[in-house]
């Protein structure tokens, strides 16, 4: 069994698709985020723009190993809106995400049933408007070294053909590279081994 390295996401937001049931209006929006403040800022944002609604619900999923995810009803009964909202990402199997839906109330009660399916229905539709990608699972390293050994180090980095993200060429050198997951221990072990050059994990 070789290890999972890549997550689906999405690379941009939505904009709000509109869906209707016995007047009440559903409109559900995607957004990539990366942590709880990215989650809370369009939160914000939404509520701003849709002041007059009556509820904001949502669910989000960040993390790619350690899984971190929050489901929330904003008021409408207990299960009938985040969690139809976030069965909908893990069904499209995506992270970092947040889909929120806005719900103007028309003045007909839906029932538990009828807002677990509207919720459900909009998040559905708006994951389908989200151009979703597939993303490399990544390790990075900061590998040290003096300017002397610049050589073997490029050499490797080349034949590796690795990216590097960050670097600091003084005399003392810093390169910061971000490695493919399941390419990460050989990476490790090419640098490890090398007098005078050190690697580590960040």
């Amino acid at each position: 069994m070789t290890e999972k390295d890549t997550y689906r996401t999405i690379e941009t937001s939505t904009e709000g698709i509109l869906f209707k049931e016995k007047n009440s209006k559903f409109f559900g929006y995607a957004y990539p985020v990366l942590n709880e403040d990215d989650v809370k800022l369009h939160l914000d944002a939404l509520k701003k723009e849709h002041h007059a609604a009556r509820h904001w619900c949502y669910a989000y999923q960040l993390g790619t190993e350690n899984i971190l995810y929050r489901a929330n009803d904003d008021g409408e009964p207990s299960n009938s809106a985040g969690m139809p909202i976030y069965g909908q990402i893990q069904s499209f199997d995506v992270t970092n995400i947040l889909i929120a839906v806005v719900r103007y109330f028309g003045g007909v009660k839906l029932g538990v049933g009828g807002l677990i399916s509207a919720y459900r229905t909009t998040a559905q539709l708006t994951l389908e408007e989200a151009t979703i990608v597939e993303k490399t699972i990544n390790v990075d390293y900061i590998i040290s070294f003096d300017y002397k050994n610049m050589n073997t180090v490029m050499r490797i980095i080349k034949e590796k053909n690795l990216n590097i993200t960050n670097q600091k060429l003084e005399m003392d050198c810093q390169l910061t590279i971000s490695v493919r997951k399941k390419e990460a221990k050989s990476v490790f072990e090419a640098f490890n081994h090398l007098f005078e050059i050190d690697i580590k994990e960040i």
